[in-house]
């Protein structure tokens, strides 16, 4: 379990380090599918046909926007969709031997860990890094990216249209008045700030983050302690450590001293998926969607 826990941990530690998409500052007239086409620093000769991804948000966006057959391999921290070729490839221990192995004519990534992009770039391999979004935007700007580089454009567009759309409309039927909120990441109560994408997200919905005074310049990522959530005493708890550590309103209920805390009597603890609240790609609607859910639940039991 430890050994989970840390792992999660270290994966949001990383993303809060990386830095938005690059965008697309290749040449217009790829519309239509037309090679090459240059995707922020890489240009990419024809449409990739065996594609890896070390990344779940870029395996996701992948088989949304209609790539999903050109995807060879996945890492093993993709697990959605379900025909996903999920492999013992690592986005974090990468293995350039390993990955060249699948012959990949794309090579998509998050992280740039043990020199896997000079590694790629050596081994004469396109690879098209696409770090932690650090907004709605940089996932709009992601999604349209990957829909240029695979072949995707129109398909990748309808994504994007479709998920601001969602989203207008899930934040804009939803109440805007302030509760209090605690995004746990595991049970040693690592958390968000809201200079996170996740806490942008909470945002959104003009919810206020307990962990913001504890958040530090490069470290919007802060471990509290019980004792300062039990006093910030939060309207609102959203577990992100449901799959990786098994966490629950009963088991947060259980807690010494927190029994009494307000999400705990109102029904305000939160049980989310820890793939989607850990991810940046097209499922981040689903999130909102269980924000949006968790409030109105309040609002009727008030």
């Amino acid at each position: 379990m430890a050994r989970v826990i840390s792992f999660t941990v270290a994966a949001f530690l990383i993303a809060a380090a990386a830095c938005a998409s690059d965008g697309s500052d290749g040449p217009p007239g790829d519309a239509a599918g037309a090679y090459p086409v240059t995707v922020g620093s890489v240009t990419i000769a024809q449409r990739p046909e065996r594609i890896v991804s070390l990344s779940p948000t870029a395996t996701e966006i992948l088989f949304a926007v209609g790539a999903g057959d050109q995807v060879v391999a996945v890492d093993d921290q993709s697990n959605y969709p379900d025909d996903a070729p999920t492999t013992d490839l690592s986005g974090f221990e990468p293995n350039i031997e390993a990955i060249v192995g699948y012959e990949p004519d794309l090579v998509v990534f998050a992280n740039d860990l043990g020199d896997l992009a000079a590694g790629l770039e050596a081994a004469d391999v396109p690879a098209l890094l696409q770090p932690a979004a650090a907004t709605l935007d940089d996932t709009y700007a992601q999604i349209t990216d990957l829909g240029r580089a695979t072949g995707h454009v129109e398909e990748a567009a309808e994504v994007v249209e479709e998920m601001q759309a969602e989203v207008a409309a899930i934040v804009d039927a939803a109440p805007q008045d302030g509760r209090t909120y605690y995004h746990e990441l595991d049970q040693t109560y690592f958390t968000v700030t809201s200079d996170t994408f996740i806490g942008q997200v909470y945002s959104l919905f003009g919810l206020r983050n307990i962990a913001d005074e504890a958040g530090e310049e490069g470290n919007q990522y802060p471990q509290l302690s019980a004792e300062a959530i039990v006093d910030a005493d939060p309207d609102l708890i959203f577990l992100a450590d449901t799959k990786c550590c098994d966490q629950s309103a009963e088991t947060v209920a259980a807690r010494p001293g927190w029994g009494g805390l307000t999400a705990v009597r109102t029904g305000g603890v939160v049980a989310l998926d820890d793939d989607i609240a850990s991810r940046w790609g097209p499922r981040i609607v689903d999130l909102l969607r269980d924000v949006a859910a968790a409030i109105e639940a309040l609002d009727e039991a008030a």
